[in-house]
């Protein structure tokens, strides 16, 4: 299988062909793909150097397949031109989430809705990811009426520029000594914005999880109330989730319904200080959740809190999984067994 990609020197690009590595995905020729400065940097996967080629190169390859990380002005420019060769793009940009033409998937929840049509298939943002994949399973089994959400993101969620940031601020440098890509020092800080603010008051970012719930869980009628907020953690994004049900549940029933969800690792023994930390998410797949508990102030209200490594379940990994998927539907070619 041919394999591009886009954005490959970039935080997400680079986590996206350590995934493929891990899960030996069948990439028998691989074409890295960056920005124009950055065209014959040479890339290692799996042992071997590749140099860095030109989208107009990749494209004239005809990959079977194109992983996208490279922001949404070039997936908006370049993603139509790999779909017109035949490829399989997986886009991990804001640009296609809510087109009505595209999917957007998260495999284990709605991985469904792929078809064979699907040549532009979108991958969603980091924080509804995470958010989504302990609470589908509860809202088949109780139907939510209304999330809200709090969330404490990383700064490897804006790249490689935020983590030189930090490392500055950190190293002793005074603001103005060193580039920012934040309004304010993040070391020492908090900053209860992600993304423009909107017209309404909220971020893009904050809409983002509104309106990609709505399309994953196929439920327009969940009222969704999120705080997006920038913390100053390496890697790994913390939510703070509160639910209200249409139906009444058991902890235990929820603690199970979450436990057998595939890829969600259950962890709420508070007696013995036993909950999700990002330090300890960082590098996993997983989507870690505990903190599990009754909010008495509603009628079927639950509180949960959960954790997961934002540039790979909530970014790469998920990319690939959805490759994964194609292959399994036969969408793309090979005869790995998945």
């Amino acid at each position: 299988m041919k394999v591009a990609v886009v954005g490959a020197t970039g935080l997400v690009g680079t986590r996206m062909l350590e995934v493929l590595a891990e899960r030996d995905f069948p990439v028998t020729e691989l074409y890295p793909v960056a920005s124009a400065k950055s065209v014959g940097r040479k890339i290692t996967y799996r042992g071997k150097e590749y140099p860095v080629v030109s989208a107009d190169d990749a494209i004239a390859a005809r990959p079977d397949l194109a992983l996208f990380s490279a922001g949404a002005g070039a997936s908006k420019e370049l993603a139509p031109k790999f779909a017109a060769v035949g490829c399989r793009v997986v886009d991990n940009s804001s640009c296609w989430r809510m087109d009505p033409s595209k999917k957007l998937v998260v495999p284990e929840i709605n991985g469904d809705v792929l078809t064979a049509d699907d040549y532009i298939i979108a991958n969603p943002n980091c924080s509804t990811i995470q958010m989504l994949m302990p609470i589908a399973p509860l809202h088949k089994a109780y139907g939510i009426r209304r999330i809200v959400v709090s969330t404490y993101q990383s700064v490897t969620g804006t790249g490689y520029k935020a983590l030189d940031q930090m490392q500055a601020e950190r190293s002793g440098k005074k603001w103005g000594e060193y580039p920012a890509v934040y309004p304010y020092p993040i070391d020492q800080n908090i900053l209860p914005h992600i993304d423009s603010f909107l017209e309404n008051g909220y971020t893009k970012e904050e809409m983002k999880m509104v309106n990609e719930t709505h399309k994953i869980l196929r439920d327009e009628t969940i009222a969704v109330s999120p705080t997006t907020v920038r913390v100053p953690v390496q890697g790994g994004h913390s939510e703070s989730v509160n639910l209200e049900f249409e139906r009444d549940f058991t902890l235990e029933d929820v603690r199970r319904l979450m436990a057998e969800m595939p890829g969600v690792v259950v962890q709420d023994d508070p007696a013995n200080n036993i909950y999700p930390m990002p330090l300890f998410a960082w590098g996993k797949d997983e989507v870690f959740v505990g903190r599990i508990r009754r909010d008495p102030s509603v009628k079927y209200g639950l509180n949960l809190w959960c954790v997961a490594d934002n540039l790979r379940k909530g970014a790469a990994t998920n990319a690939v999984q959805i490759a994964q998927l194609l292959i399994v539907k036969g969408l793309l070619p090979n005869d790995k067994d998945f």
